[in-house]
């Protein structure tokens, strides 16, 4: 694999305290080619000084994960983009799998999902995760989207809204292909179901979805899920 075929865009705010750790877990893929960009929204803390070192570029953009992503991706060079949210570990085969998938002809894909937490209902949680996607042609951010940068530029990148445009984008790939699923597992944090609760966060996430295809103003929604929408 080439330096300029993967590039990994993190999007990050006020993530100093783990951020370091996680970014560090990624040496071993920069050693092999793999860029690293680090697109911070405006962080109060150190993140952006910690990041500095450990990545290929650090950015500052507009506060949003949507804004964040693209500003990232344009300031990247790889053919093939992947998103990974800075609480979400990749396995070491990652890059493997991704450019695998990609030379095998798919236009992009997401990873199957684990939560790190011991909640018996975590498992539940992560297990429909993955079986809706492979039935929907859906993913979340927490699954490592990839995509031939190209078909990311095609399919209109992220939209600029405050919450789903993991789904936005998702919905317009699929328009063009349907998504390599692969069985290599990405492992999420915990910490929103544990912070409001499985069951809760569970309903939750259902309604927003729900809310979202129906139309509902996702700053709205950004801000019932917790989010603060930029300008608020």
């Amino acid at each position: 694999m080439g330096g300029s075929d993967l590039s990994i865009v993190m999007p990050v705010l006020d993530e100093a305290p783990q951020l370091a750790h996680r970014l560090r877990a990624l040496q071993a893929l920069r050693a092999q080619g793999v860029e690293l960009v680090v697109a911070d929204g405006g962080s109060t803390d150190d993140t952006a000084r910690l990041a500095a070192g450990l990545a290929d570029c650090v950015l500052v953009a507009p506060r949003g994960r949507a804004a964040q992503m693209n500003a990232g991706a344009g300031a990247s060079r790889g053919r093939v983009l992947l998103f990974l949210h800075a609480d979400t570990v990749l396995p070491d085969t990652a890059p493997r799998s991704v450019m695998r998938a990609i030379d095998d002809g798919a236009l992009w894909g997401r990873f199957d999902v684990r939560i790190d937490g011991g909640q018996p209902l975590l498992r539940v949680v992560e297990a429909m995760m993955n079986l809706r996607s492979r039935l929907t042609g859906i993913a979340t951010g927490d699954q490592a989207i990839f995509v031939r940068r190209d078909v990311f530029d095609h399919a209109g990148r992220y939209a600029d809204i405050a919450l789903m445009e993991d789904i936005a984008l998702c919905t317009a790939l699929k328009r063009l292909a349907p998504p390599a699923c692969l069985r290599d597992t990405v492992l999420t944090s915990a910490r929103r179901w544990e912070r409001q609760g499985v069951l809760r966060t569970i309903l939750l996430m259902w309604w927003l979805r729900a809310a979202f295809f129906f139309g509902a103003d996702p700053a709205r929604l950004a801000r019932r899920y917790g989010y603060l929408p930029r300008g608020t």
